[in-house]
């Protein structure tokens, strides 16, 4: 989005320095800013004032400063982030409607990319890139929105409860979808109760006007009826936007009919995984709700292309498959992929799991119930640096390459842990190397 600077002083009660010039979009990475943005120092493991040179020399065309002056155009302010925000709020008054919010404890970012998908058959839609869901990625969404932008997905997570309600505040969300709740973070929300009042928080948040997705197969997610006053349309097992004749092929792509009070339609899903299928409804509801009609909803969710490595198939040179889920994982997508890797067609199935992340005093019956759960299905588990899952332990990715040996024609693995683990190197490594 273009917007010129002194506007944006003025939004973010800064003072400008240097020339009013105007900045397409902005960024807080110097390495990887576009011609013409706005930078954004943020100061945290180190501090994003020292990188203001290296942006204005990658095409920075401004900055905002809360410390010394480089040169070219500034917008001085007290706090970076804080004008952040209120720069993400001036994108946001200058977007139409819809801007839909996607939370939960699982699936939000493949629901937000299947959703644009859908959207961009009726409207020019900009989304959240990758994981872009936080106090950074929020703001930065809406500013990163092109000229012309008639529809916005935005992504949203939370750590703490009060966070979501923070987001809000910044893209006004007119939709709001909450997909699961689930035991991810307990080690910093305490209980999943608390996960669920922080992502009713989007709910909450939503004018009466606007429209609230819910999933209702699941309860929590469902009771968040209560707490808004907007329209409520529900999807999912006994919602009114589900799946019919579901069926899965030999690539784990779901082919149903989507059933709902606009009418029915045959979906072939790009997506791969039978849990795709509930993010699809969500999508699909979320854009039925806003006016996508059905034969629309049905391409986009048929050509949506998922962020990196979320059920990533691919065939090896030598015919093993790999199956690449491995952006992150708690007790809930863990299953899930289980249960993709059993559909395969495979006379071996591994899974090399990493750590799952930040599950606080049930970490360690979490991990042996995924460990269980792989036994019942019959899958061989290699665990890297994760030794509660009660597989084969491996210390490092190298160690794991090593005790899979030779894998041919037959063989099925899935590689799957927490952003911690970083797992996707062991994909990328098996894939360069059969």
């Amino acid at each position: 989005m273009q917007l010129r600077t002194s506007d944006l002083a003025a939004a973010v009660g800064g003072l400008l320095e240097g020339l009013d010039v105007i900045v397409d979009g902005a960024s807080q990475d110097s390495r990887a800013i576009a011609r013409g943005q706005l930078f954004v120092p943020v100061v945290a493991g180190r501090d994003g004032h020292e990188f203001i040179g290296a942006a204005l020399a990658n095409g920075a065309r401004a900055y905002l400063t809360a410390g010394p002056l480089a040169g070219a155009t500034a917008i001085v302010v007290a706090d970076t982030v804080g004008a952040l925000h209120a720069a993400g709020r001036l994108a946001r008054s200058r977007l139409p409607a819809p801007v839909i919010g996607v939370t939960g404890s699982v699936g939000k970012t493949s629901v937000k990319d299947l959703l644009a998908a859908v959207l961009a058959q009726r409207w020019t839609t900009a989304s959240s890139a990758r994981s872009f869901n936080n106090e950074l990625g929020v703001p930065l969404t809406l500013l990163n929105a092109p000229d012309g932008t008639e529809a916005v997905v935005v992504e949203m997570g939370a750590r703490d409860v009060g966070q979501i309600a923070e987001l809000c505040a910044i893209a006004s969300p007119t939709v709001g979808v909450v997909t699961r709740v689930a035991a991810v973070h307990t080690e910093v929300f305490g209980s999943i109760d608390q996960v669920a009042r922080a992502k009713g928080e989007l709910v909450e948040a939503l004018p009466a006007d606007g429209a609230a997705v819910l999933n209702a197969g699941d309860a929590r997610v469902a009771a968040m009826a209560a707490r808004t006053a907007a329209r409520v349309v529900s999807y999912g097992e006994g919602g009114e936007v589900r799946a019919e004749d579901l069926a899965l092929d030999a690539g784990l792509r779901a082919r149903f009919r989507l059933a709902s009070p606009w009418g029915s339609e045959e979906v072939v899903l790009g997506a791969r995984g039978l849990h795709q299928v509930e993010n699809a409804l969500a999508a699909a509801a979320a854009a039925l709700v806003v006016g996508v009609d059905l034969a629309g909803v049905a391409v986009g969710l048929g050509q949506a292309v998922l962020s990196r490595w979320r059920m990533e198939l691919t065939t090896a040179p030598g015919g093993a498959l790999v199956l690449n889920d491995a952006y992150n994982a708690n007790p809930t997508s863990v299953a899930a992929a289980l249960d993709s890797l059993a559909a395969l067609p495979a006379r071996r199935r591994i899974a090399v799991l990493g750590v799952m992340a930040e599950l606080g005093d049930s970490e360690e019956a979490d991990h042996a119930a995924i460990g269980a759960r792989a036994e019942e299905l019959g899958i061989r588990v290699i665990a890297v640096a994760a030794p509660g899952y009660r597989g084969e332990d491996v210390a490092t990715v190298e160690e794991a390459i090593t005790l899979l040996g030779g894998l041919e024609e037959g063989d099925a693995i899935l590689v799957k842990g927490s952003r911690v683990a970083a797992l996707e190197r062991l994909a990328e490594q098996l894939l360069a190397m059969l």
